[in-house]
């Protein structure tokens, strides 16, 4: 496995190899040993699984705060999706900026996405299967988001408006501007506080 940067030196892209012989194939998707670069105490308390149905679905953007917020390590394991992170750490260099990667099945590539970052994505293909690594249990009470079409966010979807299929509450979440202060960013951790 093989940790890759992105412009955020928090969130990382996980590479995994694959090995196909005439049985099949074979594909490590997380080992302790090759991640403890990102956190040492990181401890995964849940696995969780998504699928929708019709391309041009949206999920997010969407955190959980503190003092429940979660880590997450996601890929498409099947299908592909358009991923998307926001930085929402109060007094971050880069607070309101955000990064986008293709999550392909067959590329074996997941994000890795810390504290303090809103997650969301578009399903570029019908049936698309995402498989989460969460850090902590959901706490509804503490479930928060922002739009997902936040022209300040400057997100290029690869969906319209009028053809995202979103929840009703992902509809009606707040800009990011309209927002209240959940997380801060650390000078000395660089992650959220």
């Amino acid at each position: 496995m093989q940790v890759l940067d992105t412009p955020f030196p928090e969130v990382k892209i996980i590479q995994s190899n694959a090995h196909a012989d005439e049985r099949g194939l074979f594909v490590e998707t997380w080992n302790r040993d090759s991640l403890d670069q990102l956190d040492k105490n990181l401890e995964w308390r849940q696995d969780s699984f998504s699928i929708s149905i019709k391309k041009g679905t949206v999920r997010g953007l969407h955190f959980q705060a503190p003092p429940t917020d979660q880590y997450k390590l996601v890929r498409a394991s099947k299908g592909s999706l358009f991923d998307v992170v926001v930085d929402i750490r109060h007094g971050s260099p880069t607070y309101g900026e955000h990064y986008s990667i293709v999550l392909k099945a067959y590329d074996y590539q997941q994000l890795f996405i810390p504290s303090g970052f809103a997650h969301g994505f578009c399903t570029l293909e019908d049936n698309t299967e995402v498989t989460y690594k969460i850090s902590g249990s959901y706490a509804p009470e503490q479930s928060g988001g922002i739009i997902w079409n936040d022209p300040d966010l400057g997100i290029d979807w690869p969906v319209s408006v009028s053809e995202a299929v979103l929840s009703e509450k992902d509809r009606t979440r707040p800009e990011l501007k309209n927002s209240p202060i959940i997380f801060r960013y650390s000078k000395k951790l660089g992650l959220a506080q």
